[in-house]
């Protein structure tokens, strides 16, 4: 990493986390309900925004290239891996008597087509800087696991709300959050950068929309949290043992040759 993509990191940051206190703390103003959008998640993007009027070359060098993956596979795994997270999790729930009732959209207090794609564009203003910005950034220098790991676990801190929780629930989430951090990490590796983002926030506003639909755990109850926190995890175990099978065949036959 250059000296000017560190000074790039830190800035986002530092504007990520300012400017979702400010956007929270404006949103009753704006009477945008928070179930269609948290203004929030638009603080990573002005943070990306305000890194690519300072240093716009660190911000081009991450967003060109073509790359080799395939994002059409990769989104219906990623969508796949979305949807058993949020399958998992609810049986888990029922299963140990929580209330895992399933929230008809019409049931809903907005109609639920807005609530979709205003959950897809809160989802994108959040990726644009943690896996289209902060994540490729990072992985230069340390490789896609670990970047994913941080990023994960800079992404986990920043909801800082989930801090007035039980410190059980406020620990689930960061497992989830660093979890589905790594599956993004690995989905990602390899695809052009013009396909990160609506893989990244697909993936994204599937989670928050099962977890609208399915499960309860912005009441603060601590059980779904944690049966989220594990399904992810779990999500995370399989994404980064298949890629390590895929990264393993591709080299013995290397290996076997150079014998």
């Amino acid at each position: 990493m250059t000296r000017d993509g560190i000074k790039a990191a830190w800035v986002f940051l530092t504007v990520a986390f300012l400017a979702a206190g400010a956007l929270g703390a404006a949103q009753p103003a704006t009477r945008i309900p928070a179930e269609v959008v948290q203004l929030t998640q638009f603080g990573p993007a002005l943070g990306v925004g305000l890194v690519a009027l300072l240093w716009p070359g660190v911000v081009r060098a991450l967003w060109r290239g073509e790359g080799g993956g395939r994002p059409g596979r990769r989104g219906t795994a990623l969508a796949a891996t979305a949807v058993l997270i949020i399958a998992a999790s609810a049986a888990a729930y029922g299963v140990i008597g929580g209330d895992a009732r399933f929230t008809r959209p019409s049931a809903l207090e907005h109609p639920f087509a807005l609530i979709v794609v205003a959950q897809l564009i809160g989802a994108c203003g959040e990726e644009i800087g943690w896996r289209c910005f902060l994540q490729p950034l990072l992985g230069d220098r340390f490789g896609s696991f670990v970047s994913s790991g941080v990023v994960g676990a800079v992404w986990g801190v920043w909801h800082v709300q989930v801090f007035a929780q039980d410190p059980v629930y406020a620990g689930a989430f960061l497992l989830g959050a660093v979890s589905m951090s790594v599956v993004l990490g690995w989905a990602l590796e390899g695809v052009a950068p013009a396909a990160r983002l609506p893989l990244a926030g697909g993936f994204h506003a599937l989670i928050n929309l099962g977890m609208l639909l399915f499960m309860d755990e912005e009441s603060g109850a601590v059980p779904p949290m944690v049966l989220f926190g594990a399904s992810c995890l779990v999500a995370a175990v399989v994404w980064t043992a298949a890629r390590t099978r895929r990264a393993a065949a591709r080299i013995h036959p290397i290996l076997d040759h150079a014998r």
